[in-house]
């Protein structure tokens, strides 16, 4: 279904659904609904009703009972800053005196709202049905000597422009300091108390994520620990290998040493031995061919 429950306003978009399942419904964050003004709007007193409306924004722009109200693609949005962002109102909960705006003050009217009469307020039953009128009974009638008194605009936020406006975990505080006016309307009562809410419960909503973030690391980090354990035991043999190592360095300078310990004449005279028994070999050939010749000359 198109319209079911209603979305009035969550002010912090980082805090969980489950946490803004309220009263009347508040269950979706703040959004944006292209609405980006460079200044603080103009408003004007509509004539007879405790409503503003921006006329020189081309949007179907209100201000009522402390709070900016934006009539959109068949939506109705709230915020307490100019800028938003904005939460969406069913029609089921959208303030009478919104309702009651004559056509004449929306800046941007849809097309079915060119047919009805200007100085009179939308035909919003013809608009939403049987069942909807069923249950706003009586929003198009009231004593127009008993109009509520108009609300003080919020002009504070005129010095937030641009890069200085506020986030939106710092909207609330600002809006608190500045602000001093007490809403009227039921439904305006019961956006401000839930507010309250969900700013007292954003912080313990923080803490618990940031435990179980805590957690999350910590289980991540566990695995990673048993495998650090794991390689100890490598370790160890890689130390137990360092004296076999050892071992066998003392054992091949032990073998150069000894080497190197050999006196040089023993070296010089094993080497000299071979050649003194080859040169007396070489002695005892001559003397015997020498003593052969002798024996020749005689025979002749």
């Amino acid at each position: 279904m198109r319209y079911t429950l209603i979305v009035l306003w969550m002010l912090f978009g980082s805090i969980p659904a489950a946490i803004a399942q309220l009263s009347i419904g508040i269950g979706l964050p703040g959004v944006s609904i292209g609405i980006n003004l460079p200044v603080y709007p103009e408003f004007v007193q509509i004539p007879g009703y405790p409503v503003y409306y921006a006329p020189r924004l081309h949007s179907n722009y209100f201000f009522y009972d402390g709070m900016y109200w934006v009539y959109q693609d068949d939506n109705w949005y709230a915020s307490s800053w100019y800028n938003g962002p904005w939460g969406m109102v069913g029609p089921q909960f959208v303030p009478v005196f919104m309702l009651r705006v004559p056509v004449r003050y929306y800046q941007q009217p849809p097309t079915y709202f060119l047919s009805w009469q200007a100085d009179a307020p939308p035909l919003w039953g013809s608009h939403w049905g049987n069942e909807w009128e069923r249950q706003r009974s009586g929003w198009d009638r009231w004593d127009r000597r008993a109009i509520p008194a108009l609300a003080p605009l919020p002009v504070y936020q005129q010095q937030y422009l641009g890069d200085r406006y506020p986030r939106v975990e710092q909207q609330h505080e600002l809006h608190n300091q500045n602000y001093r006016y007490q809403p009227q309307d039921a439904v305006v009562q019961q956006y401000y108390q839930e507010r309250e809410v969900q700013v007292q419960r954003a912080p313990a909503a923080s803490q618990r994520e940031q435990q179980r973030d805590a957690v999350s690391q910590d289980q991540r980090q566990q695995p990673q620990q048993g495998a650090t354990q794991r390689e100890q035991p490598q370790q160890g043999a890689t130390q137990r290998e360092q004296p076999q190592q050892g071992a066998t360095q003392r054992e091949q300078q032990t073998r150069n040493s000894s080497r190197e310990n050999i006196p040089q004449d023993q070296e010089k005279g094993a080497s000299k031995e071979p050649r003194q028994d080859e040169e007396q070999d070489r002695e005892k050939d001559k003397d015997q061919e020498r003593g052969q010749k002798r024996d020749q000359g005689r025979d002749r």
